[in-house]
């Protein structure tokens, strides 16, 4: 069971995480929407596609841009469609 952690608050947590690039993607419907706010920050990958990103809020802090996820994937990372990624501090444990 892998769960991503940051201030001390569980914001994601599955049995069924993909490993990508060593980055657990979590399944969305494992995350906790309560902590993630919409973003209009994005990046380009040249073989994931387009990266879209989620703030993280927890008790009042703010992690920007702190978890990704790619809605239309290329064709080689369709595996990771309907996932979500983290960085910037959050703790991912496995």
């Amino acid at each position: 069971m892998a769960k991503a952690i940051w201030e001390d608050a569980v914001l994601a947590e599955s049995a069924y995480c993909v490993v990508e690039e060593g980055n657990q993607y979590f399944p969305a419907d494992s995350i906790r929407p309560e902590y993630f706010k919409p973003s209009t920050q994005t990046t380009e990958c040249t073989w994931k596609g387009t990266a879209h990103y989620y703030h993280i809020e927890v008790n009042g802090k703010s992690n920007p841009n702190a978890a990704w996820y790619y809605p239309e994937p290329r064709a080689a990372a369709r595996h990771i469609k309907d996932r979500v990624a983290f960085w910037k501090g959050v703790k991912v444990i496995t």
